[in-house]
């Protein structure tokens, strides 16, 4: 019995290697793979030789400093989420938050987001924790929604020439749209209603309960850090098409930039193939405004980059210490 448990104890160990190793591994190949072959990254080398001075290096250090900042305020936001579950130290939750983005890198539609990251709660809280992660991400989606809807009917408006009466009714339809958002994220607990009367799904039930317990106050406390994410990602795209491309239109630059969102968001792919799809819908959308549209996509890569990519890097370093298998997820 003592020969059984050890060996299963050194079987548990190589496999929490195997399976760190698989996961660096298969990031690093995707990585490699993308951007070795990524012309829109050379383009915006391209861009850049073609300033001078320290300003360029501050725009993009800028950019580089925001996107930590965005990641720190999930952090904030996971940490509040998870405290209704389970309360996780500062560390905890960055090693959590950034360990997700790794495992996003290459599964559909992120999916893999939710697994590495509740890694690093107790088992008996991941599927909680995974419900609890579904809040905030919710809230993500519900602020790219209601701007995105809005902003496609000023598109169809101000570049389409289509009849008023169609003109109406797509802002009609984009105002309910984005209200249909907003009041499914203020009635969340709906959810664990509509779980509870599907027979199927009697046994994950009990984990869909922590919706209940999300008050009014603390889901406007998740969309304000929500948006204040949202803002961040808003302003990398603005500080690049201002800087290399000052004849932009202010207005119809941000709105634009809403409708990317929004696409990006409805569109399954996996993180590592997204850039294909804001590529072609920023080229798309921004020809009605710009003949640049090679600088736009080379701005629209680097955002990319700099929000996915290097965090999903920087995540392979935590990836190392966590336990996959058995245990709380730490080690």
């Amino acid at each position: 019995m003592l020969s059984k448990i050890i060996l299963n104890k050194v079987q548990k160990t190589y496999l929490n290697i195997f399976i760190k190793v698989l996961i660096v591994a298969l990031t690093t190949w995707f990585v490699y793979s993308k951007i070795s072959h990524q012309q829109n990254l050379k383009q915006f080398k391209t861009l850049i030789n073609e300033f001078d001075g320290s300003s360029i290096w501050l725009v993009l250090g800028l950019v580089v400093i925001m996107m930590f900042a965005n990641w720190f305020l999930e952090v904030v936001k996971w940490r509040y989420l998870s405290q209704k579950i389970e309360q996780l130290s500062w560390w905890t939750a960055i090693r959590s938050v950034f360990c997700g983005l790794t495992w996003a890198i290459f599964t559909p539609n992120r999916i893999g987001e939710y697994g590495g990251r509740v890694l690093l709660l107790k088992p008996e809280n991941r599927a909680s924790g995974a419900v609890a992660m579904g809040v905030g991400l919710f809230a993500q989606l519900v602020l790219t929604s209601v701007f995105g809807a809005l902003s496609i009917a000023w598109f169809v408006q101000t570049f389409l020439p289509t009849p008023v009466f169609v003109k109406l009714a797509v802002w009609m339809i984009g105002g309910i749209y984005a209200a249909a958002f907003l009041v499914l994220y203020f009635n969340v607990h709906w959810i664990d209603v509509l779980v509870g009367k599907v027979k199927f799904l009697a046994k994950v039930k009990p984990f869909f309960g922590i919706l209940e317990n999300f008050s009014t106050r603390e889901l406007w406390h998740v969309l304000l850090i929500s948006f204040a994410r949202f803002a961040i990602f808003t302003s990398q795209y603005m500080v690049l098409m201002v800087f290399f491309l000052p004849e932009l239109p202010m207005l119809s630059m941000v709105f634009m930039i809403f409708i990317l969102f929004f696409v990006q968001a409805a569109v399954p792919s996996l993180d590592l193939f997204d850039f294909s799809v804001r590529s072609f819908v920023a080229s798309n959308l921004y020809a009605y405004i710009t003949t640049q549209e090679i600088a736009v996509m080379a701005i629209v890569s680097f955002v990319w980059f700099v929000n996915l990519i290097l965090p999903a890097i920087i995540g392979t370093f935590f990836v190392f210490h966590v336990n996959y298998v058995g245990g709380n997820g730490k080690s």
